[in-house]
Parts: structure tokens; sequence; C-alpha cells
């Protein structure tokens, strides 16, 4: 976020008690108040409303139950990319030729939404043995990976 009205419209968003409480971890009401008569955020105070504003988005996306119903896709699931651990740092003699690979998911993103925003990571790693199971041979090579995308 770098543009005035960008700042603008995550405040309107954290407009809230549970918006404000978000806001105040990182910015005053003297300075919310010195804002809006003109003066320029600095750079860590303009991350610090991006943080409250996507915490708060992360939460009500959790709350309100869009999010499962949109990676569930009405039982279709959501195709995962999986991106596998970066080898540059390996040994050239222990390097593993590891593509990248997309396994659809269905039916785990109730649990796994739900241990994500309580932040049960037994449960998110449980969830992903399942996800990967389903790769046969090459399980072992994808427990561990770089990143996930998920299409949404």
């Amino acid at each position: 976020m770098t543009t005035t009205r960008g700042l603008r419209a995550r405040l309107r968003y954290l407009d809230s008690p549970a918006g404000r409480r978000a806001l105040a971890e990182g910015v005053s009401s003297r300075l919310l108040r010195a804002w809006a008569a003109g003066r320029t955020p600095s750079r860590a105070k303009l991350a610090a409303v991006d943080a409250a504003y996507w915490g708060r988005r992360r939460e009500n996306l959790v709350r309100s139950g869009a999010l499962k119903r949109l990676l569930d896709n009405e039982g279709r699931g959501r195709r995962i990319e999986i991106y596998p651990v970066d080898q540059s740092a390996v040994p050239e003699k222990r390097k593993r030729v590891i593509s990248q690979r997309t396994v659809t998911a269905r039916y785990i993103w109730d649990d796994a939404v739900g241990a994500w925003a309580s932040g049960d990571l037994n449960t998110l790693d449980e969830i992903w043995d399942d996800v990967i199971s389903d790769l046969d041979s090459d399980y072992a090579a994808y427990a561990y990976v770089e990143s996930i995308g998920i299409s949404a």
C-alpha cells in the first residue's frame, strides 16, 4: 500500500472496535489524528496499518466461512501447486530431481482453514500428509516443500 487512497481504504476497513484494537498495536490515535490533518505517515507506520488490515481481513474471512466455501468449491476442491525445497545448497551428489507438482484437494478445507486459523500446526501437518499421499512414490519428496500455491 503506497497510495493515500489505499491508506484511507484500510483505515475505513479498520473502523470498528476490533479493527481499532488491531490498529492500536502499531498506530496511536494521536497519530491517526495527525494523518487526518495532513501529516504523511512513515513507511513503518504504513506497514503497521497494512499488517492490521490483513490480519482483520484474514480473521473476517475465517469467521464468516467465506474462505472455507471458496476453497471447498462446492465439493470440487481446489488445485494446489507444490513447489519443492530449493536444493541449490545441497552437494551435487546428494541432490534429487524434484519437479513442481499439482494435486487437487477435496474435502480438507474445513479442517485446514480451522487449523490454520487456530495456529494448529500438528493438524495442518496431518492434513498435508493426507494431501501428498496421493503422490504415491513421490510422497517423501514433498513432505517438506518451499511453498504451495492454491488456485482460488
